[in-house]
């Protein structure tokens, strides 16, 4: 088949637009909100290991439920980005390409940290931006949470400490 290179460029063009297509109405929608799973639970714990270091489990699972909250109380467009990185760290193929092989659950928090240091002064916007993101989620929720006060030597200033529950 000999096809000349103007019929050549036309045929992948009009493909490339059929594909384009296709895959805007094959792709899912995604819901309003964060609606987290029991992996999105895992990964949380993973990367909080890797960037606040090893936790007790009690204060692990506690620390996933504010880092969920905080993430209920984003704008909807951020929590849809957020849906968009926690759906791609869960994919085997991306969490390669971006530095981790093993499954969250099995992933060392040094394998975790490497990983988000990686990101952190990668040559990527993208990686530095969601290396940001991730650490500015974390870290809220961390510090959000009265029981972690005592770690660091905060104590309640005495003007709000009727206004908040500790």
């Amino acid at each position: 088949m000999n096809l000349p290179r103007r019929q050549f460029i036309k045929t992948g063009l009009v493909g490339a637009l059929a594909l384009g297509v296709a895959g805007k109405l094959a792709a899912s929608r995604p819901a309003s909100g964060f609606a987290a799973s029991a992996a999105d639970r895992q990964l949380i714990a993973a990367l909080s290991q890797g960037m606040l270091g090893k936790l007790p489990a009690s204060a692990a699972i506690a620390h996933t439920d504010h880092v969920l909250t905080a993430i209920a109380g984003l704008p909807l467009a951020s929590q849809r980005e957020l849906r968009e990185l926690f759906d791609l760290l869960q994919q085997p193929v991306a969490r390669r390409l971006l530095g981790l092989s093993p499954d969250w659950q099995q992933a060392t928090a040094d394998e975790v940290a490497a990983m988000l240091q990686r990101w952190r002064f990668s040559r990527l916007l993208l990686l530095r931006s969601a290396y940001q993101g991730l650490h500015s989620l974390l870290y809220a929720a961390w510090y959000g949470d009265a029981h972690s006060w005592a770690g660091i030597g905060y104590a309640l200033p005495a003007s709000i400490k009727g206004y908040i529950h500790e």
